[in-house]
Parts: structure tokens; sequence; C-alpha cells
């Protein structure tokens, strides 16, 4: 059964209200899963799962910026996601150009494209390259938009670019075996000058990472939220925050 309205209300702030603004995640990572599903339920055509999906990261992008998270990564696309029929993925690159336009209406986020811009049509790629060259004047939130995305892919894109600085600065491969580290590869993620993210959210009920962020989330707190996504609604959202703010990080020790 279903809250109702007032009473949902009043649940909402008072979770809002035990927040500790210290125990609030600089960096979150979420996975925006379900909107297929979503729309299934409705009998509706997929990409109308896909819109509610966009339409949801604009609002889940103003609570975290009433809730002072500086750092959101979006799993919006994956590299496995590019097998989907033509016309499903057609419908979602316009829906994902119009979000980015929208995103880039607001003067306050900045934008930085995650992910292999070639497997992407040629107009997206160059929106989410104008719109990450764009430095607002006053950030209150860093937007990644991971779109094309793998995990898998981004550790190999960061070896390669790490072993080709090293060879335009004239150090040999066993010269860099012999002294390689965690922080030299760190330094060519997608993600590099960002802090790793402290929580990593899921929707749909799915309880596995499918490579996202599988380097910088190795000590990242993980939350998953059965809520489909067009369906999280802000009182998940606080939820997560919640059980987050209850655990003792640990960092592998």
């Amino acid at each position: 059964m279903r809250m109702p309205k007032l009473l949902y209300n009043f649940y909402e702030r008072r979770l809002a209200r035990a927040l500790d603004a210290n125990s609030v995640p600089r960096h979150i990572g979420v996975m925006v899963d379900g909107n297929r599903r979503w729309a299934k339920q409705f009998n509706a055509p997929t990409s109308q799962g896909h819109q509610a999906g966009a339409d949801k990261i604009l609002e889940f992008l103003g609570w975290c910026q009433d809730l002072g998270i500086k750092v959101v990564t979006l799993y919006m696309l994956s590299t496995d996601n590019m097998s989907r029929s033509a016309e499903e993925l057609d419908e979602l690159m316009g829906i994902i150009a119009n979000t980015l336009d929208l995103l880039d209406a607001d003067a306050d986020i900045s934008v930085h494209a995650m992910g292999a811009p070639e497997l992407l049509p040629d107009y997206l790629a160059a929106r989410l390259s104008s719109l990450t060259a764009r430095v607002p004047a006053k950030e209150r939130i860093h937007v990644n938009m991971a779109i094309g995305y793998g995990g898998r892919r981004e550790i190999v894109d960061a070896v390669s670019e790490l072993l080709h600085d090293a060879d335009a600065a004239g150090r040999t491969m066993l010269e860099v075996a012999d002294t390689l580290t965690v922080d030299d590869i760190s330094k060519f993620l997608y993600t590099r000058g960002q802090p790793d993210p402290d929580l990593v959210i899921r929707t749909s009920g799915e309880q596995r990472l499918s490579g996202f962020l599988m380097w910088q989330s190795a000590y990242s707190e993980f939350y998953f939220c059965e809520a489909l996504w067009p369906a999280f609604r802000r009182i998940d959202f606080l939820r997560a925050l919640r059980d987050y703010a209850g655990r003792s990080r640990r960092f592998g020790a």
C-alpha cells in the first residue's frame, strides 16, 4: 500500500533533517537501471521508459545539489548496451542528447564524458565534447556521464595511455613494469583528478556492478534499491544516504 502523501512528506522531511552534512558522500556513482522494465509495466514503448529515466536524472541531480553532493557519476549506456536494436539505440541517443542540452542550460553544472566516443553517433559525441569543454563560473556539482562506457575498457585505455606516455618520455617497458604503482594507473583513468566514489547505488533490484567503475569502487559502499530508476524517489535516495551514514568504512583494513 502506498504511503499517504501527507505522511510521505513528513517522513521525507524527517529523513532529510536526520542526515548529518558531514556524513554525506562527496562522490556518488549511480547505475540508472530499470527503464525498459518500467515501460513494460505500463505496456508503454521502450522509448517512454528511457525518457522517464532521463527526466529522473535531472530530478536526481537537483536532490544532489540540495544536499551538497559535489560529484555524481551516472552509468547511462554501457558498451554491452550497444548491441541493442538500431531503433532503440537511435531513440535512446536522441533522448541522451536532449538531456545534455538541458544540463548545458544549467550554468552551475560541469559535465565530463566517460566512455568511447567513437561508438556514439557523431552529433552525440560532439555534444559531449562541447559540454565537457565548458567551464562553469561557479560549479555546484560535477557530473560524469558514462556513455558507451565499459569498466574493463577504461582500465585497458588507462594502461595504454600510461605506456604511450612512458614511451614519449623515453622510458622502456621494463622500467615501467619495475616501478608501476596503483597511483600510476589511477592517473590515466577517465575520472583522473577526482575522488573515488564513496557510494555506488544501483536501482531495479539487480545486485552486480556490470563493469561500472571497477577500479574506482574498490573501497566504495554499495546500495541496491528495488525501485526501477524512473520510479526512484527522493525518499529512496535519503534512505540510501542514511544507510551509508550508518556504515563504518574501513578501506580494506
